[in-house]
C-alpha cells in the first residue's frame, strides 16, 4: 500500500523536476536557430555564395563537344567530289572547342569583386536578422513577465479583496460597519476579479506572440524564468557606445555601397573592347549507303582531322545608348547606397545614445519606484487598519489598494525596461546578444 501512494508521488516530483525553465537567453538562442526569417536570410547567403562561385568560374576558359550525324535521301552534294548526287549517304561530324576572354574591360573582375560583397553583405545582414529575431524575443519576453507579474498582483488582490468582503461581513453583523461599507466591498472584490481576468488574457496573448517570435510550436507548453535579472553594467564614455566598426547593420550598409561600386565599374567596362582567343577540333566521316568501296572510319577520322586558332575582337560603337543608361543606372544606385550608409551611421548613433540615456534614467527610476512602493505599502496598510476601526471609508481604501497596484506594476515595468535598454545598449555597442552554438 505504501509502494502505491509513493510510487506515483516520486513519478509525479520526476515530471516536474524534468521539465527546463526558459530564461531569456534560452528563448533568443531558440528563436535565431528556428525562426523563418533567419532560415531565409541563411538561404539569400547560399544564393550569394553561388553567384561568386559563377563570377570565379567566369575566368575559366569554357569548352564543348559536339557530335552529328545525318543520313540524305535524294540530291545532295557529295562531299569528296563536291558535286550533285542523287545517292544515299552517311554523314557524322565530330568537334570539340574551347574559348577563353583575355580582355573585356576589367568586367569580370568587377563582377568578382561585387560577388565577394555581397557575400559579406549577406553575411551581415544574417547576423542583422538574427540580431533582430533576438531583440524581438527579448521584447515579447519582457511583456509576458510584465503581465505575469501583473496577473500575480491582481491574484492577491482578488485574495485580499475577498478577506476584507468576509471581514466587512463580520463587522456589519456586530454593528461596525453599514450595508452601503458591504456593497462597495463587493464593488471592490468584483473589480479586483475582472483586472485579474483581463490580465489573464493579455498574459495568454503575450505568450502566444512569445512563441510565434521564437519558432516555437503554439501547443506545446513554455515554462519561463520571468524574474527580471538587470545588468547594472555602467559605462562613462558616451561618444565610445556606438562602434562602427562592429555594427553588423552599418556594416550590411557598408558592403552593399562597395557591392554597388563595383556594379558601376561593371557597367563602364562595357565600353571597352572585347577579345577573345578560340581554338578547336572537327573531323567527320562519309559513306554512300550499300557502296563498298568507301574508305574506313578510322582512316578518315585521321584524314579528316582539323584544327584551327583564332581571335575575335568586338568594338562597341552603338547599341542604341543601353550601355550609358546601364551605366547611369549603376552609378545612381552606388550614389543612394553611399546616402543610405550615411543615413544608418547617423540612426544607429542616434538610438545608441537614446539607449544609454532611457538605460540611465529607467535605472534611477527604479529605485524611486521601490521607495515609492514601500511608502504606497505602508499606506494600505494603515488604511485597511483604519477601515477595520473604522476610522477611514471603503474609497479610501480602494485608492490607496490601487495607487499600490500601479506603483508596483511601474516597478516591474522600470525593472524589465532596464532589462531591454541594458541589452539595447550592448547591441549597439557591437556586441552580440544572444549566445551561439
Amino acid at each position: 500500500m505504501k509502494h502505491r501512494v509513493i510510487l506515483p508521488m516520486l513519478m509525479s516530483a520526476l515530471t516536474v523536476s524534468g521539465q527546463e525553465v526558459w530564461t531569456v537567453e534560452r528563448c533568443m538562442e531558440y528563436a535565431v536557430e528556428h525562426n523563418h526569417g533567419v532560415h531565409m536570410q541563411k538561404l539569400a547567403l547560399e544564393k550569394s555564395l553561388a553567384d561568386r562561385t559563377q563570377a570565379v568560374s567566369a575566368f575559366f576558359p569554357s569548352a564543348s563537344a559536339g557530335m552529328n550525324g545525318q543520313y540524305n535521301f535524294g540530291r545532295a552534294i557529295d562531299p569528296e567530289t563536291n558535286t550533285y548526287t542523287d545517292v544515299s549517304t552517311f554523314y557524322n561530324g565530330y568537334s570539340v572547342q574551347t574559348s577563353l576572354p583575355v580582355f573585356d574591360g576589367f568586367s569580370r573582375l568587377h563582377a568578382l569583386r561585387a560577388a565577394k560583397a555581397s557575400v559579406l553583405m549577406g553575411r551581415a545582414s544574417l547576423r542583422v536578422q538574427q540580431d533582430q529575431t533576438a531583440l524581438s524575443v527579448l521584447q515579447a519576453f519582457t511583456d509576458v513577465a510584465y503581465y505575469e507579474g501583473l496577473l500575480r498582483m491582481t491574484g492577491e488582490r482578488v485574495e485580499e479583496a475577498t478577506l476584507l468582503l468576509k471581514q466587512t461581513h463580520v463587522l456589519e453583523e456586530v454593528g461596525r460597519k453599514s450595508a452601503v461599507d458591504v456593497a462597495q466591498m463587493e464593488s471592490q472584490e468584483a473589480e479586483a476579479c475582472y483586472e485579474h481576468t483581463r490580465q489573464k488574457g493579455l498574459y495568454e496573448s503575450a505568450l502566444l506572440e512569445l512563441k510565434k517570435t521564437m519558432g516555437y510550436p503554439l501547443d506545446d507548453s513554455l515554462s519561463l524564468e520571468t524574474s527580471p535579472k538587470v545588468e547594472l553594467f555602467h559605462s562613462q564614455h558616451v561618444d565610445l557606445l556606438f562602434d562602427s566598426n562592429r555594427s553588423p547593420e552599418l556594416q550590411e550598409a557598408c558592403y552593399q555601397m562597395q557591392a554597388r561600386k563595383h556594379e558601376w565599374r561593371q557597367a563602364r567596362a562595357s565600353l571597352f573592347p572585347f577579345l577573345s582567343l578560340s581554338a578547336g577540333l572537327n573531323t567527320t566521316y562519309y559513306k554512300q549507303l550499300h557502296s563498298k568501296t568507301a574508305t574506313s572510319y578510322s582512316d578518315q577520322f585521321k584524314n579528316n582531322m582539323g584544327e584551327y586558332v583564332g581571335a575575335t575582337l568586338s568594338i562597341p560603337l552603338f547599341n542604341r545608348l543601353q550601355t550609358i543608361t546601364n551605366i547611369r543606372k549603376a552609378k545612381n544606385n552606388y550614389i543612394m547606397a553611399c546616402e543610405a550608409y550615411e543615413q544608418k551611421q547617423l540612426e544607429l548613433e542616434k538610438l545608441s545614445r537614446e539607449a544609454w540615456y532611457d538605460w540611465q534614467g529607467f535605472l534611477k527610476q527604479s529605485v524611486q519606484m521601490e521607495k515609492k512602493v514601500e511608502a504606497d505599502s505602508l499606506t494600505f496598510q494603515l488604511t485597511r487598519r483604519q477601515f477595520e476601526e473604522g476610522l477611514s471609508t471603503a474609497i479610501d481604501l480602494r485608492t490607496t489598494s490601487a495607487q499600490l497596484l500601479n506603483s508596483r506594476a511601474t516597478l516591474l515595468q522600470c525593472r524589465l525596461m532596464t532589462m531591454v535598454k541594458a541589452q539595447l545598449v550592448r547591441y549597439y555597442k557591437g556586441e552580440q546578444i544572444w549566445t551561439e552554438k
